[in-house]
């Protein structure tokens, strides 16, 4: 089955730096669009960025552009989340997500699989 794990959460200093990883397994990881969201405690979850399945392809939530980059390693089956100038607002649970549907770019409603989710706490 599909399965997709984060990793690289933690806790940072605003201002500071993480970069969270994503590795997918039980399907052909070069064929699926991917992104990444976060839900902070109270709140609804945010799209923070999505990449295409060749990773030719990015688009980011408002609220992290030029903060935030996504990219991807197929060989490794990996996706990334590079989060720099990191703030208070930034802390949250990050999801690594994927669709069912191969070569398509979905909505931010159109992730059907997803990760257990890591912590990302920044300290003001």
């Amino acid at each position: 089955q599909v399965q997709l794990v984060e990793s690289g959460g933690g806790l940072v200093q605003a201002g500071g730096s993480l970069r969270l990883s994503c590795a997918a397994s039980g399907r052909t990881f070069s064929l699926y669009s991917t992104a990444w969201f976060r839900q902070a405690p109270g709140k609804e979850r945010e799209f923070v960025a999505a990449i295409s399945w060749g990773g030719g392809s990015t688009s980011y939530g408002d609220s992290v552009k030029g903060r935030f980059t996504i990219s991807r390693d197929n060989a490794k089956n990996t996706v990334y989340l590079q989060m720099n100038s990191l703030k208070p607002e930034d802390t949250a649970v990050y999801y690594c997500a994927g669709p069912k549907a191969p070569l398509t770019t979905p909505p931010k409603e159109g992730y059907d699989y997803w990760g257990q989710g890591t912590q990302v706490t920044v300290s003001s």
